[in-house]
């Protein structure tokens, strides 16, 4: 088969582009997928996409591949390109442009309507052939669902119309630029701005996850499937799991996504990492159980961050803090950074940070950056206080041993 750049499954593409161009961790010999060419061909679809961002690395084991993009110098999210390549065929082109531009110039139209111009037109084209009236019935339902056409409904006919465009699409270009970079699903906004006369480029971020526009697809039919209550079934590393989704977390560190879903079968709270997700398959309509919201609040109440499940009990810990006259800025932080937590001013110079988690192992990293201040921590789950000081000798021996820690 010859080599195109139009893809058909954006799930295989989305596979190969983290694990040879994002991670950078894999050679032309570890692709196990099909044959040494289907690499070659997949490799030449992608520079064909990205060929200004590619770089390339040598190692003991070979040449690597991978993505080098600057967001000094970047506007916009090179990824959003993957989705731009999606195949289609002859008859959907052709019908995509005749049926609008027949509704345009005609006006409102039945299928039998829409079939009849199309039948003038392609008549003029030799050995064109028809599309049978199933076809563009599917097809003008599609578009109807889309919300490019509307529908009215006339005797025992479904009348179409083009929808009408009352958005100023110009007003919206520092929105779209902005939404495309920075939120879930922003492949949406990019894919407006194709529609400006001129892109507005002149943000830039700090820390721009580019990555997450891989997810896109995957973000989209979680959001679909919350909107209208539905289940959905999950494909993480081969394997499948029935859940009902309920809200999207972002990491504000690492930019990384997840997915917090109730097991259909158990009821279980869990937390599911988006980019591990290969497919999402909507299922029915689930009615919501009684107290249901209420559950994942009181959950969501006791989470540091993205472990534990309500099947653990709650773990309580508590955390005492030497503070100076000249140190405010750690109890500000202390408020500013509690999450979950409560803080307490239990004497002069001495403040309190307690917490009911499910998983208090979570907030040992955070509990490091206190250093140097903390004079007692205590946790129902013993081995988080003995992780904290041993994690501290350990830090000390390799220091010296002979002094202190600071904050």
């Amino acid at each position: 088969m010859g080599y195109s750049e139009l893809i058909k499954d954006f799930t295989r593409i989305r596979s190969y582009l983290r694990s040879f161009y994002v991670y950078g961790f894999r050679h032309r010999d570890e692709f196990t997928l099909k044959s040494a060419r289907s690499y070659d061909n997949e490799r030449r679809r992608v520079e064909s996409w990205l060929g200004d961002y590619m770089s390339f690395g040598q190692d003991s084991d070979g040449r690597r591949v991978f993505l080098s993009v600057d967001s000094r110098a970047s506007a916009e999210n090179p990824l959003y390109r993957a989705f731009r390549t999606k195949t289609f065929t002859d008859r959907d082109i052709t019908l995509h442009y005749h049926i609008l531009d027949i509704l345009k110039v005609r006006g409102g139209l039945s299928v039998t309507g829409v079939m009849d111009e199309l039948s003038d037109r392609l008549l003029e084209f030799e050995n064109y052939e028809m599309p049978d009236e199933s076809t563009v019935r599917k097809k003008l339902r599609e578009y109807a669902s889309l919300g490019l056409l509307t529908v009215e409904k006339q005797g025992r006919e479904r009348v179409y119309s083009l929808s009408e465009d009352k958005v100023c699409l110009s007003s919206w270009d520092e929105a779209a630029a902005f939404f495309s970079e920075a939120a879930p699903a922003g492949v949406i906004g990019s894919f407006i701005q194709d529609r400006l006369p001129e892109k507005f480029r002149h943000f830039r971020y700090k820390h721009h996850y580019i990555l997450n526009a891989l997810d896109s697809e995957v973000l989209c039919e979680l959001f679909l499937a919350m909107g209208e209550r539905r289940t959905v079934t999950l494909t993480v590393r081969g394997k499948n799991a029935a859940v009902l989704p309920l809200k999207i977390y972002i990491g504000t560190q690492t930019g990384r996504e997840y997915l917090l879903a109730m097991s259909v079968e158990s009821g279980r709270f869990s937390f599911i990492r988006i980019d591990l997700i290969d497919r999402v398959r909507a299922g029915t309509v689930f009615e919501y159980p009684e107290g249901l919201q209420e559950r994942m609040q009181e959950f969501c109440s006791h989470i540091w961050g993205v472990a534990g499940n309500n099947v653990r009990h709650l773990e309580h810990l508590e955390m005492t803090l030497s503070v100076g006259e000249d140190e405010r800025y750690i109890v500000e932080r202390l408020v500013r950074e509690k999450r979950c937590g409560v803080v307490m001013q239990v004497s002069e110079g001495r403040w309190r940070f307690s917490a009911d988690v499910y998983d208090p192992l979570e907030l040992v990293p955070w509990l490091r950056t206190f250093t140097g201040n903390v004079t007692d921590l205590k946790c129902t789950d013993e081995s988080v206080p003995a992780r904290f000081w041993n994690d501290l000798e350990e830090m000390m021996q390799i220091y010296g041993g002979g002094g202190h820690a600071v904050s």
